[in-house]
C-alpha cells in the first residue's frame, strides 16, 4: 500500500510533524524527519491490526467479515 504522508516543522514544539490524510489524519513525530516518518508508519500499523478476538466477544449477536483494502 501507498500512502501520501505531510511533514512539516513545527517551530513550537521544535520537531517534525508527520500526519497521513487518507487514514483518519493518523500523525506522529520526531526530531528528524526519517524519525518522524519511521514513527508514522508504526502508528499506521498499530492502527490497521486487527480488533483481536476477546474485544469482539460479548453477549450481544454479530456478524464479523473481513474487508480486502
Amino acid at each position: 500500500m501507498i500512502i501520501r504522508a505531510v511533514i512539516e516543522w513545527d517551530e513550537e514544539s521544535t520537531a517534525y510533524s508527520a500526519t497521513c490524510p487518507e487514514l483518519n489524519f493518523v500523525s506522529s513525530f520526531g526530531d528528524t524527519k526519517d524519525e518522524a516518518i519511521a514513527n508514522l508508519k508504526d502508528a499506521i500499523q498499530l492502527m490497521l491490526e486487527p480488533i483481536p478476538d476477546q474485544f469482539l466477544e460479548g453477549s450481544k449477536p454479530k456478524e464479523v467479515v473481513e474487508l480486502a483494502l
